[in-house]
């Protein structure tokens, strides 16, 4: 967003504000969000769809004593605010109390923030788009086994954020994405075996190269093939980075403030206390530059910091808004996350668990029947105590080295036993915005025939 883009986005914000603040709201925060979008996706070497989007949203949020309503509105018409504003205010004077909504205190606030380099202001021609995507796919296709194409798709999109509240807060940053992604098919009948391969950065030009997306796809689908089953048992399970993240997920979720608050959580109780092995690092880092989940302040304009939530193996902090806080009794962490029509909510930054100091090799050298996990399936986690079965497919590891592919598998166990016995490779990359390396965890029930 142009400075003074950015300006008209602040100003507009305040003015809604303050006519809030005249119209009876003791205090009110308002937030607005512009984007713009380009996609395309084709299927074997012919474009399907050629999209492109732009769209704008601003809510507002108002507090009359302690109840608050929201409302949000595309039509930036003066009329339109206006009616917005009174909405707003009739609709706070009649919702229930919340004795924890409110707004941040001043010392709470971001003051300044770091230059992140989170959005490249070029946006890409299409035509590049599709030379992309064709380069992926013709990649993949010429993988020898693949026999057909679910497609290859290409994006870019760009998003400009601006809040202010009547605390004194008022900021805003752009962000931008660009992705590549493709998918192909092996085999024949019913023996065909599917795989992807994908990249995400903020900066076009960290793109992985097409073809090696198209050709690492390509050679995943055809390892896949001729799949066998395995007789049920209890043994280690490697699970591949782009499936160990999901335990980073489990983790986060059980961390968040709402959940404490409501002791919904399998780690309600567990602050201060030990989850995984000694030596085990999860970081949240919203600083990381050009991170896909980088960002100045959060959403309730608080200072953002680097925190540990694991240090050696220990849990040290819930992730936290200004609500789920004030329930607890605590400070806010500062990862409140939000819309234009809801109110905020906690989340993670960029999350990820620090590598380890073997290789996925050395991981499993010493495995004489075990899962390599490439894909799983279903939720399958039990949020309240923990349990964990999910729909599993990847390869059958003998004697330390992948022997044959398999399918048709569900692993099971409970989370906190998960993350006593987990080991991290050393192959940590941070591609996603929740990023784990290649883990280990032992004594897993893995059924099977």
């Amino acid at each position: 967003m142009p400075a003074d883009a950015k300006a008209d986005a602040l100003n507009l914000l305040q003015d809604l504000i303050g006519k809030a603040r005249a119209a009876g709201a003791d205090a009110a925060d308002a937030v607005l969000f512009d984007a713009a979008s380009l996609s395309l996706s084709q299927r074997l070497g012919k474009p399907e769809r050629l999209e492109r989007s732009e769209s704008g949203d601003l809510g507002l949020r108002v507090f009359v004593g302690r109840r608050q309503a929201i409302v949000s509105s595309t039509d930036r018409s003066p009329q339109a605010l206006a009616e917005l504003v009174e909405r707003a205010v009739a609709m706070a004077r009649t919702v229930p109390e919340d004795p924890y909504c409110g707004l941040a205190d001043p010392v709470e606030l971001a003051q300044s923030w770091p230059d992140l380099d989170i959005c490249d202001s070029e946006e890409p021609e299409a035509e590049l788009l599709i030379a992309q995507c064709r380069a992926a796919e013709e990649a993949a296709l010429a993988v020898q086994g693949v026999t057909n194409s679910e497609g290859a798709e290409a994006g870019w999109s760009r998003s400009s954020i601006a809040i202010a509240a009547s605390n004194g807060f008022a900021g805003g940053y752009d962000v931008s994405r660009r992705s590549l992604s493709v998918s192909v098919l092996a085999g024949s009948g019913t023996g065909m075996e599917r795989d992807y391969d994908y990249s995400s950065t903020v900066y076009g030009g960290d793109l992985d190269d097409p073809a090696k997306i198209g050709r690492n796809a390509g050679e995943r689908a055809v390892r896949r093939l001729n799949p066998r089953k395995v007789r049920t048992g209890k043994v280690p399970v490697i699970y591949d980075p782009r499936v160990s993240r999901g335990l980073l997920g489990h983790l986060s979720g059980a961390i968040t403030g709402p959940a404490i608050a409501r002791g919904t959580s399998f780690l309600k109780d567990k602050m201060g206390q030990r989850l995984f092995r000694e030596g085990i690092s999860v970081v949240d880092d919203p600083h990381i530059r050009r991170g896909l989940r980088s960002k100045p302040f959060d959403g309730e304009g608080v200072a953002m910091e680097r925190r540990e939530v694991i240090r050696d193996g220990v849990l040290t902090t819930w992730l936290l808004d200004l609500r789920s806080a004030r329930q607890l009794g605590l400070r806010t962490t500062g990862h409140a996350s939000r819309g234009t029509s809801s109110p905020p909510s906690p989340a993670p930054s960029n999350f990820y668990l620090a590598p380890g100091r073997r290789s996925p090799a050395e991981l499993m050298a010493d495995i004489g029947q075990g899962l390599y996990v490439t894909e799983l399936m279903g939720m399958g986690v039990n949020g309240v105590t923990g349990d964990y079965s999910r729909g599993a497919a990847g390869y059958w590891i003998e004697n330390g080295e992948i022997a044959y592919p398999v399918s048709e598998l569900t692993v099971a166990g409970n989370v906190k036993d998960m993350f006593m016995e987990l080991e991290p490779a050393n192959d940590l990359e941070l591609r996603y915005g929740m990023d784990a390396p290649t883990v280990r965890i032992d004594g897993m029930t893995v059924a099977g025939q």
